[in-house]
């Protein structure tokens, strides 16, 4: 080869390496930056609890509830008056915001000669979450912040259990949260508790057991 034709060769290689460095360079200084960018771009997920920590409801639903029979089930014996006829255990959970007191009607709608009332109570306290077991009347009355009790289809003032002269007959009992407490003296009627209550319902649930003769 020729002396000018190796020099000229030379040349070529030594500037085509230093052209090639900072290509080289400017490669690796983009590699490193972006390496950060790609670690942070996926953070941890968050919880549900991290996200609302103070979404902590844990109040239960404005259901009817019984210990003594389920929805749509016979009512024992000892609740009617073939047994004890001693008013069955209720309870509920948190009525409507606002609710200043509760009421309670049950009745029979498959009575011969029309809807037969067994048990009305008015002005239970807001608070309150169940009704035991033969719930007393005596001195209840005589606290302002008691239950009142109203008249059944007897025209008794308490609770009447189930006593259908034949077959089976439903037992719905009506629980209604107010925004008020209701005007009335113990022993109103259910139709009177009805009337005072138009307007003012924030919410009702019901339960309803059965019983046959």
């Amino acid at each position: 080869m020729k002396p000018g034709t190796l020099f000229t060769f030379c040349l070529g290689i030594l500037l085509l390496g230093a052209c090639g460095a900072p290509a080289t360079q400017q490669t690796q200084a983009t590699s490193t930056t972006e390496i950060p960018l790609a670690a942070s771009a996926a953070p941890a997920p968050t919880t549900a609890s991290e996200a609302s920590p103070n979404n902590d409801d844990s109040s239960l639903p404005f259901e009817l509830i019984s210990t003594a029979f389920e929805q749509g089930e016979p009512m024992p014996v000892k609740y009617s008056c073939d047994g004890d006829d001693i008013s069955p255990s209720l309870a509920w959970g948190d009525p409507p915001s606002g609710t200043q007191s509760l009421a309670l009607i049950m009745d029979d709608p498959d009575a011969p000669g029309g809807i037969w009332v067994h048990w009305v109570l008015f002005n239970i306290p807001p608070d309150l979450r169940e009704l035991e077991e033969d719930l007393p009347i005596t001195g209840k009355n005589q606290d302002p912040n008691a239950i009142f009790f109203g008249e059944n289809s007897w025209g008794r003032i308490g609770y009447g259990g189930p006593c259908p002269p034949s077959g089976t007959h439903r037992y719905f009992f009506k629980l209604y949260a107010l925004d008020m407490k209701i005007n009335l003296l113990p022993g109103a009627t259910k139709q009177e508790i009805l009337n005072a209550m138009d307007g003012h319902i924030l919410a009702e649930t019901e339960l309803m057991g059965t019983y046959s003769r």
